[in-house]
Protein backbone atom coordinates (compact mmCIF):
# COMPACT_ATOMS: atom_id res chain seq x y z
CA UNK A 1 0.00 0.00 0.00
CA UNK A 2 2.82 2.33 0.91
CA UNK A 3 4.66 1.57 -2.33
CA UNK A 4 1.52 2.40 -4.36
CA UNK A 5 1.27 5.78 -2.62
CA UNK A 6 4.93 6.43 -3.45
CA UNK A 7 4.34 5.59 -7.12
CA UNK A 8 1.30 7.89 -7.25
CA UNK A 9 3.30 10.66 -5.57
CA UNK A 10 6.12 10.25 -8.14
CA UNK A 11 3.62 10.36 -10.99
CA UNK A 12 2.00 13.54 -9.66
CA UNK A 13 5.43 15.12 -9.18
CA UNK A 14 6.58 14.39 -12.73
CA UNK A 15 3.25 15.48 -14.21
CA UNK A 16 3.58 18.82 -12.44
CA UNK A 17 7.25 19.01 -13.43
CA UNK A 18 6.34 18.37 -17.07
CA UNK A 19 3.82 21.20 -16.95
CA UNK A 20 6.71 23.57 -16.24
CA UNK A 21 7.93 22.83 -19.79
CA UNK A 22 4.51 22.80 -21.44
CA UNK A 23 3.13 26.01 -19.95
CA UNK A 24 5.73 28.35 -21.50
CA UNK A 25 4.93 26.96 -24.95
CA UNK A 26 1.19 27.40 -24.35
CA UNK A 27 1.88 30.93 -23.15
CA UNK A 28 3.75 31.73 -26.38
CA UNK A 29 0.77 30.48 -28.40
CA UNK A 30 -1.62 32.54 -26.28
CA UNK A 31 0.42 35.72 -26.65
CA UNK A 32 0.71 35.27 -30.40
CA UNK A 33 -3.10 35.07 -30.58
CA UNK A 34 -3.68 38.04 -28.27
CA UNK A 35 -4.52 41.63 -29.01
CA UNK A 36 -1.54 43.97 -28.68
CA UNK A 37 -3.49 46.49 -26.62
CA UNK A 38 -4.59 43.76 -24.19
CA UNK A 39 -0.97 42.76 -23.65
CA UNK A 40 0.09 46.34 -22.95
CA UNK A 41 -2.83 46.81 -20.58
CA UNK A 42 -3.05 43.40 -18.84
CA UNK A 43 0.33 41.80 -19.47
CA UNK A 44 0.94 38.24 -20.62
CA UNK A 45 -1.99 35.89 -20.01
CA UNK A 46 -2.43 32.18 -20.64
CA UNK A 47 -5.95 32.78 -21.96
CA UNK A 48 -6.23 35.80 -24.31
CA UNK A 49 -8.73 38.50 -23.42
CA UNK A 50 -9.54 38.90 -27.13
CA UNK A 51 -8.32 36.61 -29.90
CA UNK A 52 -6.48 38.47 -32.63
CA UNK A 53 -4.77 36.97 -35.70
CA UNK A 54 -3.12 40.22 -36.79
CA UNK A 55 0.36 38.97 -35.92
CA UNK A 56 -0.02 35.91 -38.15
CA UNK A 57 -1.45 38.03 -40.98
CA UNK A 58 1.69 40.17 -40.84
CA UNK A 59 4.01 37.15 -40.79
CA UNK A 60 2.16 35.50 -43.69
CA UNK A 61 1.62 38.71 -45.64
CA UNK A 62 3.75 37.21 -48.42
CA UNK A 63 2.95 33.46 -48.16
CA UNK A 64 4.99 32.51 -51.24
CA UNK A 65 8.14 33.91 -49.69
CA UNK A 66 7.45 32.18 -46.37
CA UNK A 67 6.83 28.86 -48.15
CA UNK A 68 10.03 29.26 -50.18
CA UNK A 69 12.01 29.98 -46.99
CA UNK A 70 10.48 26.88 -45.38
CA UNK A 71 11.65 24.82 -48.35
CA UNK A 72 15.17 26.29 -48.28
CA UNK A 73 15.45 25.79 -44.52
CA UNK A 74 14.08 22.23 -44.61
CA UNK A 75 16.26 21.22 -47.56
CA UNK A 76 19.48 22.56 -46.09
CA UNK A 77 18.66 21.25 -42.61
CA UNK A 78 17.88 17.66 -43.59
CA UNK A 79 20.31 17.33 -46.51
CA UNK A 80 23.08 19.00 -44.54
CA UNK A 81 22.43 16.83 -41.49
CA UNK A 82 22.39 13.62 -43.55
CA UNK A 83 25.67 14.43 -45.30
CA UNK A 84 27.21 15.70 -42.07
CA UNK A 85 26.38 12.55 -40.11
CA UNK A 86 27.63 10.38 -42.97
CA UNK A 87 30.95 12.24 -43.29
CA UNK A 88 31.58 12.43 -39.53
CA UNK A 89 30.77 8.77 -38.92
CA UNK A 90 33.04 7.71 -41.79
CA UNK A 91 35.80 9.86 -40.30
CA UNK A 92 35.26 8.53 -36.78
CA UNK A 93 35.13 4.83 -37.70
CA UNK A 94 38.85 4.41 -38.60
CA UNK A 95 39.80 6.59 -35.62
CA UNK A 96 38.02 4.11 -33.35
CA UNK A 97 40.15 1.22 -34.61
CA UNK A 98 43.34 0.62 -32.63
CA UNK A 99 45.01 -0.92 -35.69
CA UNK A 100 44.85 2.38 -37.60
CA UNK A 101 48.41 3.71 -37.71
CA UNK A 102 47.61 7.44 -37.90
CA UNK A 103 44.86 7.33 -35.32
CA UNK A 104 46.55 9.49 -32.66
CA UNK A 105 47.90 12.34 -34.84
CA UNK A 106 44.64 12.68 -36.78
CA UNK A 107 42.61 12.66 -33.54
CA UNK A 108 44.86 15.39 -32.15
CA UNK A 109 44.52 17.41 -35.36
CA UNK A 110 40.71 17.20 -35.13
CA UNK A 111 40.76 18.11 -31.44
CA UNK A 112 43.11 21.05 -32.15
CA UNK A 113 40.49 22.65 -34.40
CA UNK A 114 38.20 22.93 -31.37
CA UNK A 115 40.70 25.25 -29.67
CA UNK A 116 41.42 27.70 -32.50
CA UNK A 117 39.41 29.14 -35.37
CA UNK A 118 40.43 30.99 -38.51
CA UNK A 119 37.90 33.73 -37.87
CA UNK A 120 35.09 35.24 -39.91
CA UNK A 121 37.14 37.22 -42.44
CA UNK A 122 39.37 34.32 -43.60
CA UNK A 123 36.30 32.08 -43.72
CA UNK A 124 34.44 34.65 -45.81
CA UNK A 125 37.34 34.99 -48.25
CA UNK A 126 37.71 31.21 -48.54
CA UNK A 127 34.01 30.55 -49.12
CA UNK A 128 33.33 33.43 -51.52
CA UNK A 129 36.60 33.94 -53.41
CA UNK A 130 38.02 30.40 -53.60
CA UNK A 131 35.10 28.01 -53.17
CA UNK A 132 32.64 30.37 -54.93
CA UNK A 133 29.74 29.35 -52.71
CA UNK A 134 28.62 32.86 -51.81
CA UNK A 135 24.95 33.50 -52.58
CA UNK A 136 24.35 29.80 -53.33
CA UNK A 137 22.35 27.09 -51.58
CA UNK A 138 25.51 25.05 -50.88
CA UNK A 139 26.89 27.65 -48.49
CA UNK A 140 24.37 26.31 -45.98
CA UNK A 141 25.46 22.69 -46.43
CA UNK A 142 29.18 22.27 -47.12
CA UNK A 143 31.02 24.68 -44.75
CA UNK A 144 29.42 23.13 -41.66
CA UNK A 145 29.67 19.55 -42.82
CA UNK A 146 31.89 18.33 -39.96
CA UNK A 147 32.07 19.11 -36.25
CA UNK A 148 35.17 18.07 -34.31
CA UNK A 149 33.17 17.53 -31.14
CA UNK A 150 30.64 15.29 -32.89
CA UNK A 151 33.43 13.29 -34.54
CA UNK A 152 34.86 12.60 -31.09
CA UNK A 153 31.42 11.49 -29.87
CA UNK A 154 31.10 9.13 -32.84
CA UNK A 155 34.59 7.73 -32.23
CA UNK A 156 33.86 7.20 -28.54
CA UNK A 157 30.62 5.36 -29.31
CA UNK A 158 32.27 3.14 -31.93
CA UNK A 159 34.99 2.23 -29.43
CA UNK A 160 32.29 0.93 -27.09
CA UNK A 161 30.95 -1.56 -29.64
CA UNK A 162 32.14 -5.19 -29.29
CA UNK A 163 35.23 -5.68 -31.44
CA UNK A 164 34.39 -9.38 -31.80
CA UNK A 165 31.68 -8.37 -34.30
CA UNK A 166 34.28 -6.81 -36.56
CA UNK A 167 36.60 -9.80 -36.25
CA UNK A 168 33.78 -12.21 -37.08
CA UNK A 169 32.81 -10.18 -40.14
CA UNK A 170 36.41 -10.12 -41.34
CA UNK A 171 36.63 -13.89 -41.01
CA UNK A 172 33.56 -14.10 -43.25
CA UNK A 173 35.34 -12.01 -45.88
CA UNK A 174 33.70 -8.63 -45.33
CA UNK A 175 35.76 -5.56 -46.21
CA UNK A 176 36.00 -2.44 -44.03
CA UNK A 177 33.32 -0.48 -45.88
CA UNK A 178 30.83 -3.35 -45.64
CA UNK A 179 31.57 -3.71 -41.91
CA UNK A 180 31.00 0.02 -41.43
CA UNK A 181 27.81 0.14 -43.53
CA UNK A 182 26.10 -3.12 -42.55
CA UNK A 183 27.31 -3.68 -38.99
CA UNK A 184 28.56 -0.49 -37.34
CA UNK A 185 25.85 1.91 -38.50
CA UNK A 186 22.87 -0.34 -37.59
CA UNK A 187 24.35 -0.78 -34.10
CA UNK A 188 24.85 2.98 -33.75
CA UNK A 189 21.25 4.15 -33.96
CA UNK A 190 21.35 5.97 -30.58
CA UNK A 191 24.32 8.17 -31.44
CA UNK A 192 23.15 8.62 -35.04
CA UNK A 193 19.72 9.78 -33.89
CA UNK A 194 21.16 12.04 -31.19
CA UNK A 195 23.64 13.85 -33.41
CA UNK A 196 21.12 14.00 -36.25
CA UNK A 197 18.64 15.75 -33.97
CA UNK A 198 21.29 18.20 -32.78
CA UNK A 199 22.30 18.80 -36.40
CA UNK A 200 18.75 19.43 -37.57
CA UNK A 201 18.10 21.82 -34.67
CA UNK A 202 21.28 23.77 -35.35
CA UNK A 203 20.70 24.04 -39.08
CA UNK A 204 17.00 24.81 -38.73
CA UNK A 205 17.81 27.80 -36.53
CA UNK A 206 20.56 28.98 -38.90
CA UNK A 207 20.38 32.66 -39.83
CA UNK A 208 23.94 34.00 -39.63
CA UNK A 209 25.12 32.46 -42.90
CA UNK A 210 22.20 34.00 -44.72
CA UNK A 211 23.14 37.37 -43.22
CA UNK A 212 26.78 37.11 -44.30
CA UNK A 213 26.70 35.18 -47.58
CA UNK A 214 23.21 35.47 -49.13
CA UNK A 215 21.92 38.41 -51.17
CA UNK A 216 19.21 36.63 -53.15
CA UNK A 217 15.83 36.75 -51.36
CA UNK A 218 14.93 33.38 -52.89
CA UNK A 219 17.69 31.79 -50.79
CA UNK A 220 16.75 33.30 -47.42
CA UNK A 221 16.33 30.82 -44.58
CA UNK A 222 13.17 30.99 -42.50
CA UNK A 223 14.93 32.37 -39.43
CA UNK A 224 16.61 35.16 -41.38
CA UNK A 225 13.41 36.04 -43.23
CA UNK A 226 11.46 36.25 -39.97
CA UNK A 227 14.19 38.43 -38.49
CA UNK A 228 13.90 40.82 -41.44
CA UNK A 229 10.09 40.92 -41.05
CA UNK A 230 10.48 41.83 -37.38
CA UNK A 231 13.05 44.53 -38.14
CA UNK A 232 10.75 46.05 -40.76
CA UNK A 233 7.82 45.96 -38.34
CA UNK A 234 9.88 47.69 -35.65
CA UNK A 235 11.03 50.32 -38.14
CA UNK A 236 7.45 51.07 -39.21
CA UNK A 237 6.43 51.32 -35.55
CA UNK A 238 9.24 53.80 -34.86
CA UNK A 239 8.21 55.87 -37.86
CA UNK A 240 4.62 55.91 -36.58
CA UNK A 241 5.81 57.38 -33.27
CA UNK A 242 7.45 60.38 -34.92
CA UNK A 243 4.63 61.14 -37.37
CA UNK A 244 2.09 63.88 -36.60
CA UNK A 245 -0.94 62.96 -34.51
CA UNK A 246 -3.59 61.14 -36.50
CA UNK A 247 -1.22 59.99 -39.25
CA UNK A 248 0.69 57.36 -37.31
CA UNK A 249 -2.37 55.38 -36.28
CA UNK A 250 -2.51 53.68 -39.68
CA UNK A 251 1.07 52.42 -39.26
CA UNK A 252 0.72 50.80 -35.85
CA UNK A 253 2.03 47.23 -35.95
CA UNK A 254 1.74 44.74 -33.03
CA UNK A 255 5.46 44.00 -32.76
CA UNK A 256 5.12 42.20 -29.42
CA UNK A 257 2.66 39.60 -30.69
CA UNK A 258 4.57 39.35 -33.99
CA UNK A 259 7.65 38.16 -32.08
CA UNK A 260 5.74 35.29 -30.51
CA UNK A 261 3.93 34.43 -33.73
CA UNK A 262 7.31 34.12 -35.46
CA UNK A 263 8.52 31.81 -32.68
CA UNK A 264 5.56 29.50 -33.35
CA UNK A 265 6.08 29.64 -37.13
CA UNK A 266 9.79 28.85 -36.78
CA UNK A 267 9.56 26.12 -34.14
CA UNK A 268 6.38 24.38 -35.27
CA UNK A 269 7.78 21.77 -37.71
CA UNK A 270 10.44 20.58 -35.28
CA UNK A 271 7.76 19.58 -32.79
CA UNK A 272 6.83 16.78 -35.20
CA UNK A 273 10.47 15.75 -35.75
CA UNK A 274 11.54 15.33 -32.14
CA UNK A 275 9.29 12.31 -31.26
CA UNK A 276 11.08 10.19 -33.89
CA UNK A 277 14.43 10.77 -32.13
CA UNK A 278 13.25 10.84 -28.52
CA UNK A 279 13.77 7.17 -27.63
CA UNK A 280 17.40 7.29 -28.80
CA UNK A 281 18.27 10.77 -27.54
CA UNK A 282 19.17 10.12 -23.88
CA UNK A 283 20.89 6.81 -24.59
CA UNK A 284 23.00 8.33 -27.34
CA UNK A 285 24.21 11.21 -25.21
CA UNK A 286 24.93 8.94 -22.24
CA UNK A 287 26.98 6.38 -24.12
CA UNK A 288 28.81 9.02 -26.10
CA UNK A 289 29.91 10.90 -23.00
CA UNK A 290 30.76 8.18 -20.47
CA UNK A 291 33.50 6.43 -22.39
CA UNK A 292 36.85 8.16 -22.36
Amino acid sequence: MQSNKAVIAFHIFFILFSLLFVLPFLLIIAISLSNEEDIMRLGYRLIPEHFDFTAYRIVFENPDQILNSYMITGAQAFLGTFLSVLVMSMCAYPLSRTAFRWRSPISFYIFFTMLFSGGLIPSYILITQYLHMGNTFWVYVIPGLASAFHIIIFRTFFQGLPYEIVESAKMDGANEFRIYWQLILPLSKPVLATLSLLGVLGRWNEWFRALVYIRDEELYTLQYLLQRILMQAEFIEQMADVMPAGYGENFKIPTETVRFAMAIVAAGPLLFVFPFFQKYFVKGLTIGSVKG
